[in-house]
C-alpha cells in the first residue's frame, strides 16, 4: 500500500483549521449555498465569507457555478460530503476535558 500524499493532507488540515471556514463548510454540506445564504447562516460579513471561499476553491475543497448573478458554492467533490459532515459532526462532540483525557503517568 502506498502511503498517503502528506504534503496534501497537510495542506487540506491547515484549510480546515480556521473555525469560520469550518462554519462555511458545514454550510455547504447542509446544502449549495450562495455568499449571502452563507453569510445570513454564519454571521460573517460578505468580504471575510468570500475570502474563505476563495481559499477553499483554491485548495479544491469546493467549487461553485453561476446563476444569475449569484455564486452557487457546493463541495467540489461529492466524496468530501461524507467526509466533512461526518467529521464535522463527530470531532465536534468529543469531550477533551482534562479529567476525562488519561495520562501517560497512570
Amino acid at each position: 500500500m502506498n502511503p498517503p500524499d502528506f504534503d496534501r493532507l497537510s495542506e487540506l488540515f491547515k484549510l480546515m483549521s480556521d473555525p469560520s471556514r469550518l462554519h462555511i463548510l458545514w454550510c455547504i454540506c447542509q446544502a449549495e449555498c450562495s455568499v449571502g445564504q452563507i453569510c445570513e447562516m454564519t454571521g460573517l460579513s460578505q468580504a471575510n465569507v468570500s475570502k474563505h471561499l476563495q481559499m477553499l476553491r483554491m485548495g479544491g475543497i469546493v467549487a461553485c457555478r453561476k446563476e444569475g448573478n449569484s455564486r452557487i458554492y457546493f463541495l467540489a467533490d461529492p466524496k468530501y460530503l461524507g467526509l466533512c459532515a461526518q467529521s464535522l459532526i463527530e470531532l465536534s462532540n468529543i469531550n477533551t476535558s482534562r479529567e476525562e483525557i488519561s495520562s501517560c503517568e497512570d
